[in-house]
């Protein structure tokens, strides 16, 4: 099979025992600095998985050494709580091989033990933004990691996941790259992603500050500094975790000043029509608890 699943994790031992096996594809671990045993558990359990330990927590950017180390044109994501369907991996690799002009292709996110439809699923699926020659499906302006399928080439040609935004929402900036450049991406409702999110996550409130803080730093590489004031504007108006979102950004700034690059009026306009029938969609924050 030519995909390869990419993990980044952080002392999640036990949901990563319970989530690699399930993958249809060989597993390349990168494991972001855990304390917990995460490298010699699963090293001992399941000798199949390749493990990259890094030293320290490197947020998102791990997933982008994890594409690195792999050695096929197609690259799979997967959080240490989700995993794919059976036959949904070769699925993804028939979708892009079929549609050389698509970068990416996301799937249907089914949540829990009672495998809900993910709401940020529901609404891609809608096609909002209708579907263009040349597509797999509907096209998509967000996605979240855990469910994706990414053209290895195209994915590092905008040079990956950063490491100024970290996680969550690490994957608004790769999307408004891999768009300017000229690439399409698909939703495919038949690429099925089993995601149970782990009791490990942190709080709501704590994910709603990075979330924040991912928006703000993903403005200030990329949109029109008008955005970015209203965006830091509205956030310091509501409510703490908001506000802390755009403080805790602050130190990342100069970092994300220094790749700032304006995305194209063209992708300009894209978003403010997604914005004006699905504003959850011109982010990348997955609807998931």
């Amino acid at each position: 099979m030519n995909v390869t699943v990419v993990v980044a994790s952080r002392n999640r031992r036990a949901d990563l025992l319970a989530s690699l096996p399930r993958h249809e594809a060989p597993v390349v671990l990168v494991d972001n600095g855990s304390t917990d045993g995460t490298v010699a558990a699963v090293g001992s359990a399941l000798p199949a998985v390749r493990i990259l330990p890094l030293d320290r927590n490197v947020g998102a950017l791990a997933r982008t050494v994890g594409v690195l180390a792999a050695a096929t044109p197609y690259v799979a994501f997967a959080d240490d709580d989700s995993w794919w369907a059976p036959g949904a991996l070769a699925r993804a690799v028939e979708v892009l091989e079929a549609h050389p002009a698509v970068a990416l292709v996301t799937g249907r996110i089914l949540l829990g033990p009672d495998e809900r439809v993910d709401p940020l699923t529901v609404e891609m699926a809608a096609a909002p933004l209708g579907t263009s020659p040349g597509g797999a499906g509907p096209d998509v302006l967000g996605f979240a990691a855990c469910a994706a399928v990414v053209r290895r080439s195209a994915f590092l040609s905008v040079g990956g996941f950063d490491p100024v935004v970290r996680f969550p929402g690490e994957e608004e900036r790769v999307v408004l790259d891999l768009a300017d450049a000229g690439w399409l991406m698909s939703y495919v409702d038949d690429l099925v992603v089993h995601h149970h999110p782990s009791p490990a996550r942190g709080s709501a409130a704590h994910r709603r500050t990075q979330v924040v803080r991912s928006a703000l730093l993903t403005a200030c590489m990329r949109r029109p500094w008008r955005d970015v004031l209203h965006l830091a504007a509205a956030d310091l108006r509501a409510d703490g975790p908001s506000r802390r979102g755009v403080l805790t950004a602050v130190p990342s700034l100069p970092g994300a000043l220094v790749r700032r690059r304006r995305i194209s009026p063209w992708l300009q306009r894209r978003l403010a029509q997604l914005a004006a029938v699905s504003p959850e969609l011109t982010g990348s924050e997955p609807v998931t608890p």
